[in-house]
């Protein structure tokens, strides 16, 4: 229940999932505060309207946003959608479904989605590391043996993966899977640094790797929180809250 976690006047932040054809990226990209009203149900919470100074900012109804709850039980993220705006009592509110499992996190992050997708990954080239330092322009060398990984949890800023392949920490290694978007599979290569490395329990010779985007578009960022709110929103009809 959700109620079980959050309360009113909570204060949360809305980010938002996926720019709105014809709205300026910096103005959609912007962080949004707000607090919670009322809870109407377990999938819908009243929020204020959020401000900029003194102007209200009129959030569009069905827009989708990445969502941050800051409650005295811990910082909850989930996936919402605005299903209505109106005036109430000289408030302007909304009201916004979850759209997807409330999930407690440490700090304020990319919505991690857990999942199991074949990967690809090799060390980088000396020419293509010196490239990245240098801030240049380069092509990844084609044709280089490639390991293979699972990943098992990905977000709009990086991704978690296990493979028999050790990388070293702070390194930077080539990365390529494929995700289904908008119902089009798609293949994605990014150079990743690896911030983490840990051996497996109870698996011999596999280790877990955590892994940050570098020098991604955020074309290719939408994308991928496109991929995860999607597959987030099948999973609605499992247990909804952890």
């Amino acid at each position: 229940m959700i109620s079980k976690y959050v309360e009113l006047g909570d204060k949360l932040e809305l980010v938002l999932v996926e720019s709105i054809p014809g709205t300026n990226k910096e103005l959609t990209k912007r962080v949004y505060s707000s607090k919670i009203n009322d809870i109407i149900s377990e999938d819908r919470l009243e929020i204020l309207m959020p401000m900029e100074k003194t102007k209200l900012v009129l959030l569009p109804v069905d827009a989708e946003y990445d969502m941050s709850i800051y409650s005295k039980n811990g910082l909850y993220q989930c996936f919402v959608r605005v299903v209505d705006r109106y005036k109430s009592d000289n408030m302007y509110l909304l009201v916004v479904e979850l759209t997807s499992n409330l999930r407690r996190n440490q700090r304020r992050e990319y919505y991690r989605f857990s999942c199991a997708l074949e990967m690809c990954s090799r060390n980088l080239e000396t020419e293509e590391v010196d490239a990245i330092e240098k801030d240049e322009m380069f092509n990844l060398v084609p044709g280089l043996p490639l390991k293979r990984s699972v990943i098992v949890d990905i977000s709009g800023g990086g991704l978690r993966f296990i493979s028999e392949q050790k990388y070293e920490e702070g390194s930077l290694i080539y990365c390529s899977y494929h995700l289904l978007v908008n119902g089009t599979r798609k293949l994605y290569e990014l150079v990743s640094k690896v911030l983490e490395v840990k051996p497996v329990e109870n698996r011999k010779g596999v280790f877990e790797h955590r892994v940050q985007y570098i020098n991604i578009s955020e074309g290719v960022r939408e994308q991928i929180i496109r991929y995860i709110f999607q597959e987030e929103r099948k999973n609605m009809k499992k247990d909804r809250f952890f």
